[in-house]
């Protein structure tokens, strides 16, 4: 027991774990497009491998909500036989960033980028799994699948097992928000679970016609990528989904390690070790044909909460699952599949982050513009356009802001005109600037004064020396021009 102090804490916290986790693999897999049970084959891994590796000790990683629209997408584009692919790339991507110590500077992401993110993925989610919770087809985009949902509704209302399908999805919504509420004896059991499980016996009992989860066996689904699928690394389209794939799985899970940080007082993160769990489970999961790994927030809050102590816990949590898996492949085919659509809703709408929308608002507006375009533009466009298009807005806003420029011009009526010129001097500030400089009347000689500027940018050196050029001819004198020493 002195070799493991903390089992009894670390088993009954990996316990919870696993119940959490079933639901949201299998929920995760078929959302996806894929077979239900490489959401498990990724859960396996994120506990047995990458729950074994240094990085932050108390964080979990499986299948992540947060990801399935990009997969799903995928896997419309290229198939799932080419996903594995896809994956096993993007986990050497990430290997390299660990390798090179890149990991920490994702901790540089504008916040309002990283929420509109997780905005636009919840938004996407939520209007997709309307559908799937309603039995009907979802469009492709995510404009089309929001633009869409009266007609489906009024679908539904027309078709008695439309209805019973979305009250199943409705039904396991209702018991996840009102699960919270029951006694702590009975919360032990994870919400998601016991929904998924009323739901289950409620569609065996009564016979409901509802479409229910096909399982083809563990082993039957894990197929590492042929050469064929290689073969799809020679078009560039798909290199535009590895680095999406990349980039949103460590940023995921980076900040997911920020935030199990605060939930605990264990050991730090070490970001970049993290970054290299993170991409060697995503390389064995490419290798296994599976789906992408991150760090999920659910599951490790749950873990820290459950009392975990050592990584202990999540590889544990990987152990029940590849029993479950493998002893208890049968247990799938009976869940409905609204139900799981309900989890993936109750899900989606976590992501949508309503408080820090409303704080960022009131004190820095332009903050939440940018969480706000980014989550408009993931709807519109894609996730990984989108997500660059808020990265974008981010710098455009740092370097507006950092451009601080004033110009103070002294005319005492007699003798040159003084204009001085102080801050940051950046392209962004130039239109006003030359605006000032412009109005200065022509046939007077004008003394420009830059030693109190700080920086000065290429762009904007050369419209003044411009400037300075065409004053010079027109007005009596040269003019003058002071820098700093």
């Amino acid at each position: 027991m002195t070799k493991f102090p903390h089992i009894r804490q670390d088993f009954l916290a990996s316990v919870v774990v696993f119940l959490v986790a079933v639901p949201l693999c299998v929920g995760v897999a078929v959302a996806s497009g894929v077979p239900a049970e490489l959401g498990l084959v990724t859960g396996i891994v994120g506990g047995l491998l990458t729950g074994l590796m240094p990085g932050s000790s108390l964080q979990v990683s499986g299948p992540a909500a947060g990801l399935t629209v990009i997969v799903f997408e995928a896997v419309s584009e290229f198939g799932v036989g080419t996903l594995g692919v896809i994956v096993l790339i993007a986990g050497l991507l990430q290997l390299a960033m660990g390798f090179l110590k890149i990991g920490r500077w994702f901790r540089a992401i504008s916040v309002a980028v990283v929420e509109g993110m997780l905005c636009g993925i919840g938004l996407v989610i939520i209007a997709g799994q309307i559908y799937a919770a309603a039995g009907l087809e979802a469009p492709d985009s995510g404009v089309g699948k929001i633009a869409g949902l009266p007609g489906a509704f009024a679908d539904a209302l027309g078709s008695t097992e439309a209805l019973t399908s979305l009250a199943i999805g409705a039904g396991t919504i209702a018991v996840i928000v009102l699960w919270k509420k029951l006694p702590k004896a009975v919360r032990s059991v994870p919400g998601a679970l016991a929904a998924v499980v009323l739901a289950t016996v409620a569609t065996a009992a009564f016979g409901l016609p509802v479409a229910t989860v096909e399982v083809e066996g563990l082993l039957g689904v894990v197929q590492p990528p042929g050469a064929e699928a290689f073969g799809e690394l020679a078009s560039p389209a798909i290199w535009g989904t590895i680095v999406a794939f990349a980039l949103i799985a460590s940023a995921e899970s980076l900040f997911s390690a920020a935030a199990v940080d605060r939930l605990h007082d264990g050991p730090r993160t070490q970001y970049d070790k993290e970054m290299i769990a993170q991409g060697t489970g995503n390389t064995v999961c490419g290798l296994l044909g599976a789906l992408p790994m991150t760090a999920v927030i659910v599951r490790s809050s749950a873990n820290v909460n459950a009392g975990a102590r050592t990584k202990a816990s999540r590889v544990l949590h990987g152990v029940w699952l590849l029993l479950f898996a493998a002893a208890m492949p049968w247990a799938l085919a009976l869940i409905p599949i609204p139900a799981l659509a309900g989890i993936l809703v109750h899900a989606g709408w976590k992501l949508i982050p309503f408080r820090q929308i409303v704080d960022m608002w009131r004190s820095h507006k332009g903050e939440a513009l940018i969480l706000v375009v980014t989550a408009v533009s993931i709807v519109a466009v894609n996730m990984f356009e989108g997500v660059l298009i808020g990265l974008a807005l981010s710098v455009v806003k740092t370097a507006w802001e950092a451009s601080h420029v004033r110009l103070e011009v002294v005319d005492k009526g007699a003798g040159p005109i003084q204009a001085c010129l102080s801050g940051n001097a950046t392209f962004l500030r130039l239109p006003k600037i030359l605006d000032s400089l412009e109005s200065l009347p022509q046939d007077r000689p004008v003394e420009l004064d830059l030693s109190g500027v700080h920086h000065l940018d290429h762009a904007c050196r050369t419209a003044l020396e411009n400037w300075a050029e065409r004053h010079s001819h027109t007005g009596i004198e040269p003019v003058k021009l002071t820098t700093a020493a």
